[in-house]
């Protein structure tokens, strides 16, 4: 979220910064709706001390003027609460501003290619997409899928089963061991203050999951990240300096309605409505988070690196970046069947806008401060079992684990 009090002093650097994010934020309707607020504000508060003036006269006749004051108050805090409504709306909807070695472009066509990493593998034989490499035994199973649950979904079974299993268990441990984060297994349901944390709410509200189990009013979502709720593990706290950076691990189902995709990736496992994904998050010293990021990178391409799968690292531009981002970098793994990288990963730094959301704060020299928030994927399940057995494949079908992964599947050679 961004600071009101920013927004105020700097409308036409923020206007331009916006611009860069493909927002064209309205600063005439801003400055009107906000000037109207402080008005309305500073209209009761003067009451407010009118009436208290009136309490302390012993004057009789002062009752009804008080009553009416009481009366005029309560018009004015309905004024003002619609007011600051509307506001929050509009305040509500902006996005993070991108940092400033971001490449500035309306969207994936303005990505910079950072390296590339991996040999390619020729392979002698024409290669199959891993749905087809699944179908022997039907062990990736979408027919069943969707009489199940409808489509975007999937059935693993046997030794595929085992490799997901296996790829889950060698991420976490990977950095829990190497990286030293701290593995967390958090809830799948969340409420909506902790999506409106992170900026899922209200934004991308059409993309979620939302249920009810009981008859609280408070609205329910499953998690579309794991990054919703080990983010929102600092929210409303006071962390100690000395405490920092924190950095959490954890593999969970992910929930998502793919909304806008429809027609793409329909036959694959590429893009689901439930998926599995180890997620990495970082709480730092806002002035530490591009550090942190360059790290939280390096955790992520170990994965692919240990796999020996090709891949490249990509600087989004500021109109390609989510909500709640200032810097991202996507990690692309090569795809054989597709002669094409694909997103596996993305690392985000947020700078402070989720912990104004949040009201997370740490102790600074300077007092009471937002920390800084990140989040990546370390990696995308799915994805990374789709690059592992299309990299992998041999021109009878099947799939040679690499050494990294044997302890994790009974030290077969191949599935």
């Amino acid at each position: 979220m961004l600071n009101l009090k920013e927004l105020r002093k700097n409308l036409d650097i923020l206007k331009k910064k916006l611009a860069e994010r493909n927002i064209n934020f309205d600063t005439n309707d801003f400055n009107k709706k906000d000037t109207l607020n402080k008005d309305l504000i500073n209209k009761k508060e003067k009451l407010e001390q009118e009436k208290k003036s009136l309490s302390k006269s012993k004057d009789k006749s002062n009752f009804e003027k008080s009553k009416k004051i009481s009366e005029e108050i309560t018009n004015l805090i309905k004024k003002q609460n619609l007011t600051q409504k509307d506001l929050n709306k509009i305040i509500f909807s902006l996005p993070n501003l991108a940092h400033d070695d971001v490449p500035v472009g309306k969207d994936e066509k303005s990505n910079k290619l950072i390296k590339k990493k991996g040999n390619i593998k020729k392979f002698p034989f024409k290669v199959k997409t891993h749905d087809v490499l699944g179908s022997k035994n039907r062990n990736i199973d979408f027919e069943t899928s969707i009489k199940l649950s409808g489509s975007r979904f999937v059935v693993l079974k046997d030794k595929f089963a085992m490799l997901e299993r296996a790829l889950i268990n060698f991420m976490l441990d990977t950095h829990v061991n190497n990286f030293k984060y701290l593995e967390i297994s958090p809830p799948l349901i969340v409420n909506e203050d902790v999506m409106f944390g992170t900026g899922q709410l209200p934004k991308f509200e059409e993309d979620q999951f939302e249920i009810k189990f009981d008859n609280s009013d408070q609205r329910k979502f499953l998690i579309p990240t794991a990054e919703v709720v080990l983010t929102n593990l600092v929210r409303k706290s006071i962390i100690e300096k000395n405490s920092l950076p924190k950095r959490f691990v954890a593999s969970t189902p992910c929930f998502r309605k793919e909304a806008g995709s429809y027609g793409k990736d329909t036959k694959s496992m590429m893009r689901q409505h439930q998926f599995y994904k180890v997620e990495l998050v970082s709480i730092v010293e806002p002035n530490k988070c591009i550090e942190e990021l360059e790290r939280m990178l390096s955790c992520a391409e170990s994965i692919l690196e240990k796999l020996e799968i090709p891949y490249q690292v990509v600087l989004l531009s500021s109109g390609d970046m989510g909500f709640s981002a200032e810097k991202t970098y996507d990690i692309e793994a090569w795809i054989p069947s597709e002669s094409n990288y694909r997103e596996i990963s993305s690392c985000s730094s947020c700078g402070s806008f989720q912990a104004r959301r949040m009201g997370a704060k740490y102790k600074s020299a300077n007092g009471n401060e937002f920390v800084g928030t990140l989040n990546g994927s370390g990696l995308a399940v799915g994805r990374l079992m789709i690059a592992l057995l299309e990299n992998n494949q041999n021109e009878d079908g099947s799939i040679n684990i690499p050494n990294v992964l044997k302890k994790y599947m009974n030290n077969l050679e191949k599935i």
